[in-house]
């Protein structure tokens, strides 16, 4: 079947015209109207080192995760054993997530001893220190249920990462999990760099608490702090685009957490009425609107402080019941500063915090120095190769070029067609395939030579030519091909992106060197009976 020249040719031009469909957008400076309903809008992504943009290594602390799980548990104990009316007193959260507290009698030990198997599964009890008056219980989460909070907190990062970025608008990000605890995250082509850090980096822990006017600020602020209450800071002044820094204001607030930015269905920027000054409009979902609706009816005239990372923003007073799950967080924002805020919330807060471990930012003067010169060095690469094949093979080398050319075009275009991201390094990928491409016609030249030589028909030369040569080519392109898929399993960052362009490479250049040539001498010698090969 494969000997029917029609069909051969066949399945080159449709192979061809699929890469070229997809690689047409990135050849053509604009689409024109007319063709965009038939061809595709993907061009060819370019990596960092190509276009340039930011490089960033986080770390999830998951420990720090862990330790939010143990407060949010330690405050809801409290609660429950005031209920059960279970006696303890020096309840608090100590290092490694774990809480302790001290029980008064065995009555009391019973007691707390179901209250965690009943409502808390994910804890389990320490060894007991047991004193004659009473006993020290500590509760630690279970190495199993540790792990997996873990990894859920990575997984949870990267995705409210991933959503982040997306309403910030950049354009191919790429954000791969790395080991157990890392992100890394590519953004190309961005603009400011420091505002997406900000953006990306944030934990966006939204909490509403109430303020405690019933106790002294000044007390608290000299160290002695009501038991369940804690000292934050908001910041006054205005935003810091405008030159001014912000006043750090203290606020006393009641320790517990009444409602969290969970319940956020919806966060906007809107612009106020009296003064033009930006602020987030948030709503809640049905059930965050049923808690906010009960928090605000229990407490009319009181101050509820809308908290963000420790920081309080606002602490209105509640006049009235509110109701419909709306409200609003007010503060000298900048127009970035607000847009900010709704992304991040609406994104959702970061299970643990992230600290940055590496953070590389490449210029877009860089990026394109670095584009003319990897252009440049395939086509000097290519240049030296065609004259090469031209002088040394004659009419064959013409032949063989053109198969050269055709590997380039294929090459590029399965980029574009599995959305590949084409780097520096991938450039030299490419540059090693055009070498490798001419070096199998040259086994078949060579081979062909042989056989003409040795007195056999241009027909039979060329069929003993790629049928003795072809096993060759195709040990020294499988070895190859291995060694490059072990560089794309393995690999990382610039190493992946030479092991595609290289294997993509690799595999048509046994289809371009070996099939598509093969076309063009039968062509000749089926069709047009030539009686000798310009070799």
């Amino acid at each position: 079947m494969f000997k029917d020249l029609k069909f051969r040719t066949l399945i080159t031009a449709v192979i061809v015209g699929v890469c070229l469909l997809f690689l047409l957008p990135t050849l053509l400076p604009e689409i024109p109207e007319e063709l965009k309903a038939f061809l595709p809008k993907e061009k060819i992504k370019l990596g960092l080192d190509l276009q340039g943009g930011m490089n960033l290594v986080l770390e999830v602390e998951t420990d720090k995760a862990l330790d939010g799980v143990a407060e949010r548990t330690l405050n809801d104990l409290k609660e429950a054993m005031i209920a059960a009316k279970i006696r303890f007193r020096d309840l608090e959260k100590t290092k490694d997530a774990t809480i302790s507290l001290e029980l008064a009698n065995k009555e009391s030990v019973d007691a707390f001893e179901k209250l965690v198997h009943d409502s808390y599964p994910d804890f389990e009890e320490k060894p007991s220190e047991v004193n004659d008056e009473r006993t020290k219980v500590v509760l630690k989460i279970k190495d199993k249920v540790a792990a997996h909070m873990k990894k859920a907190a990575v997984e949870q990062s990267l995705e409210t990462i991933r959503n982040r970025i997306d309403q910030y608008g950049v354009s191919e990000p790429e954000i791969i999990p790395q080991g157990d605890d890392r992100i890394m995250i590519q953004l190309p082509g961005i603009k400011d760099p420091r505002r997406a850090v900000n953006l990306i980096g944030r934990t966006a822990l939204l909490e509403f608490k109430l303020v405690d006017d019933d106790n002294s600020l000044e007390e608290a602020l000299k160290g002695n702090v009501p038991p369940g209450d804690v000292v934050l800071y908001g910041s006054a002044g205005p935003g810091a685009s405008e030159g001014a820094e912000r006043v750090k204001a203290p606020y006393l607030l009641k320790a517990k957490t009444l409602l969290t930015g969970a319940a956020i269905q919806k966060a906007e920027v809107q612009i106020g009425d009296r003064y033009g000054q930006p602020h987030v409009s948030i709503t809640l979902n049905s059930q965050g609107a049923k808690d906010f609706d009960r928090i605000t009816g229990d407490n009319i005239g009181k101050k509820l402080a809308i908290v963000l990372d420790d920081s309080v923003y606002s602490a209105p007073v509640i006049k009235d019941r509110i109701s419909g799950g709306s409200a609003q967080i007010t503060g000298r924002f900048t127009d970035e500063e607000a847009r900010d805020l709704a992304i991040v919330l609406r994104a959702g807060a970061l299970p643990a915090p992230v600290k940055i471990l590496e953070q590389v930012t490449i210029g877009p003067s860089l990026g394109q120095d670095s584009i003319e010169k990897g252009i440049l060095s395939v086509l000097i690469g290519f240049t030296f190769v065609v004259l090469f094949m031209v002088v040394y093979y004659k009419w064959s080398g013409l032949v063989a070029n053109m198969a050269l050319f055709l590997n380039v075009i294929l090459t590029l275009g399965t980029l574009a067609l599995f959305k590949a991201t084409l780097t520096l390094p991938g450039l030299a990928g490419i540059v090693l395939t055009i070498g490798m491409a001419v070096d199998a016609n040259v086994l078949i030249f060579e081979r062909t030579r042989e056989e003409i030589r040795g007195g056999k028909t241009p027909r039979a030369a060329v069929e003993a030519g790629y049928g003795r040569a072809f096993l060759t080519i195709l040990d020294t392109h499988v070895t190859t091909l291995i060694a490059a898929l072990f560089l794309f399993q393995f690999g990382t960052g610039p190493v992946k992106g030479f092991a595609v362009t290289l294997t993509i490479g690799l595999v048509f250049s046994i289809f371009t060197a070996v099939f598509v040539t093969r076309i063009i001498f039968d062509y000749f010698i089926w069709n047009k009976k030539i009686k000798a090969i310009s070799i």
